[in-house]
């Protein structure tokens, strides 16, 4: 019987993915299909990219699969073999390539079945997912941005948001898509008549959006083909102006692609323009904020004093202080601010 899950610490398979010669391409891609069987499917998958090696973060549900990995160059092929044979709904699925790659993405294959493949929150029955919004190309993006007309809207994190966007995009600002949905639908519930676009990093989001607004009475929906990875590609390829900017934040090591020489969002900390997001250095906060390298430098790669001043004590000292600690919200969120979000004071509950 084969190993159908990792038992290697991630601290070893992390050096072993630093320490590889051979370069990775990164990819992702997702399809909406019924699974009659998300285990058997999930096992089946595990082990054939297993013997690719494969890394990176894998959803399997019943509605389907939503992948972002890690492939040796030499393996591609291979892995687009196993991939488009692994279901008749797979063949030929279209795969977002990395914008900016160092190969250092993932250093692990995590393949887990789930109860959807995005978190929508939605428990209406009468939802069709499959009744989706037109698909944009890259042209048709640019056409409609000039469009007064046309609304776009971002279906990503605020966090994703303040580092990159479209043009005149309109920013739901929430931490979760289940979230958004619905604030969505309010905050333009005047505007059914208009066309409206959504857009996210790879597709899975603005595409189950655009069936949910269709849901909602909305009459012209549209989404961006593929996402803000598809559409600065083949704009590019294209010889398009690209009117992202900024960067397209990634939920890998990377956490960012550079689309446009633009920044756009500033330093957490001391206002300057920056655009790096990082994780707090301290075990006992890790929160996700934009800093500098000045700030980095400052604060020892710390989100706050606090921390720094944490980080600082003998290990048991800050595995005694985590102890029984409030988790809390570990996203920066201007409406709470860093001090309160490191210190994990829960938030107001109407905040």
């Amino acid at each position: 019987m084969p190993v159908l899950h990792n038992r290697i610490s991630n601290e070893e398979l992390r050096e072993r993915m630093l320490a590889e010669t051979e370069p990775r391409t990164t990819v992702s891609f997702y399809k909406y299909f019924q699974i009659e069987d998300p285990k058997a499917f999930r096992d089946a998958l595990y082990i054939s990219l297993t013997r690719l090696n494969v890394f990176g973060r894998i959803y399997v549900a019943k509605e389907g699969i939503n992948a972002q990995i890690s492939v040796p160059q030499s393996r591609f092929d291979a892995f687009k073999t196993e991939l488009f044979s692994s279901h008749p709904a797979l063949d030929q699925i279209r795969l977002n390539v990395a914008l900016e790659d160092d190969g250092k993405s993932f250093w692990v294959l995590r393949l887990k079945v789930r109860d959807r493949i995005v978190a929508d929150g939605i428990d209406d029955e009468s939802f069709d997912p499959s009744n989706i919004g037109e698909y944009l190309k890259a042209e048709q993006v640019n056409a409609m941005i000039d469009d007064p007309d046309t609304l776009f809207v971002d279906m990503r994190n605020h966090y994703e948001y303040e580092v990159g966007h479209f043009d005149k995009a309109i920013e739901v600002p929430s931490d979760t898509f289940r979230d958004q949905l619905p604030m969505a639908v309010d905050m333009l519930k005047e505007d059914k008549e208009k066309k409206i676009v959504m857009y996210c990093t790879g597709g899975i989001r603005c595409e189950k959006a655009s069936a949910y607004m269709l849901h909602n009475g909305f009459k012209n929906v549209y989404h961006v083909e593929g996402g803000i990875i598809e559409y600065a590609r083949r704009a590019k390829e294209q010889g398009l102006p690209v009117k992202f900017k900024g960067k397209n934040f990634v939920f890998d090591e990377r956490m960012g692609e550079r689309i446009s020489d633009d920044v756009i969002a500033h330093c957490h900390q001391c206002g300057t323009a920056c655009d790096n997001h990082t994780n707090c250095k301290n075990d006992g906060c890790h929160l996700l904020f934009i800093q500098c390298p000045s700030c980095a430098a400052k604060f020892d790669g710390c989100c706050s004093e606090i921390c720094m001043t944490e980080l600082k004590l003998p290990v048991e000292e800050q595995r005694a202080l985590r102890a029984g600690r409030e988790n809390g919200i570990k996203i920066f969120n201007k409406s709470k601010g860093l001090l309160q979000t490191t210190m994990h004071i829960p938030a107001p509950e109407n905040d």
